[in-house]
């Protein structure tokens, strides 16, 4: 097996692709270009902020790309003037186009947290959590241009214990990123050699995700408790758990348990205020 750092350009953005490039980095691979989202205005000062990739790449003096599109001329000038071995793909959000998908001599690679062909698209984590499927776990597949149904390199499965049941969005989405990233640091080298043969998706098994809103993350008090309690710990960010008052405040929820049954609320953040027990909230309403 050729045992030669691989070359090799990563795409990805936010925060799940840095934990994916961290594992890659701790077994020794450092991808010499980074693919990632144009710069985006963030907070009160809408000043242009680098994605999470970006960042990770400039503190290791790694070349970065920002095309807003990947048909952009200049930017595939760029990519063509270097002999790659492999790209890699994590949490990207554009489709990558068949001209790309064909570049390197290794082609492409994609890290997908589910066992696929489970969970295809935007949000297999929460979309996990949400269906209270404790095992779960991460694919390595060749990318096709169809979203998530290209064959299948390599897999893990991934089980939580069930005291760990259910975890929060953010914590699972570390946790398969990191699986995710060790398997495919341990997966290039035998990919690259011609050792795995990558077997096609089930499609008659596939399932499908979606983005979630606002909506999706409302908490019904008097709804199912465990079910709450899964929407309550998938959507500890960006859409967060919250419930509407009869004043129509929205108050967001950061802590609760099922007791025999029962949904507790522990903490909460009131609209325009900062984390405090549920009870210290009830009281004040009062």
């Amino acid at each position: 097996m050729n045992t030669k750092q691989p070359l090799f350009a990563f795409f990805g953005t936010p925060k799940f692709s840095v934990f994916v490039l961290d594992a890659l980095e701790r077994h020794g691979m450092l991808p010499a270009l980074v693919v990632t989202a144009p710069d985006k205005p963030q907070g009160r000062g809408l000043k242009l902020t680098p994605s999470p990739a970006k960042q990770w790449a400039l503190e290791r003096g790694i070349d970065v790309l920002t095309p807003t599109t990947l048909k952009d001329e200049d930017f595939l000038a760029e990519l063509q003037n270097t002999e790659w071995d492999l790209f890699v793909v994590a949490a990207y959000a554009k489709l990558i186009p068949k001209n790309l998908l064909d570049m390197p001599a290794g082609k492409c690679l994609n890290v997908h947290p589910s066992l696929l062909p489970k969970f295809r698209g935007p949000s297999p984590a929460l979309s996990a959590i949400l269906a209270d499927e404790r095992a779960t776990g991460v694919t390595i597949m060749q990318m096709a241009e169809k979203m998530d149904a290209g064959p299948i390199i390599s897999q893990a499965r991934i089980e939580l214990e069930a005291e760990q049941w259910p975890p929060k969005g953010s914590e699972f989405e570390e946790l398969l990123a990191t699986e995710g990233g060790n398997l495919l640091a341990e997966t290039i080298p035998h990919w690259l050699a011609g050792q795995i043969d990558a077997e096609e998706q089930d499609e008659s098994a596939a399932t499908f995700t979606r983005k979630f809103s606002d909506a999706d993350s409302r908490i019904d008090l008097n709804g199912d408790a465990h079910q709450q309690l899964l929407k309550i710990r998938a959507f500890d960010k960006n859409p967060r758990a919250h419930f509407i008052t009869s004043d129509n405040k929205r108050v967001i929820i950061t802590d609760a348990v099922v007791e025999d049954g029962t949904l507790t609320l522990l903490k909460v953040i009131p609209e325009g205020k900062k984390e405090m027990p549920y009870d210290d909230y009830v009281r004040s309403t009062q």
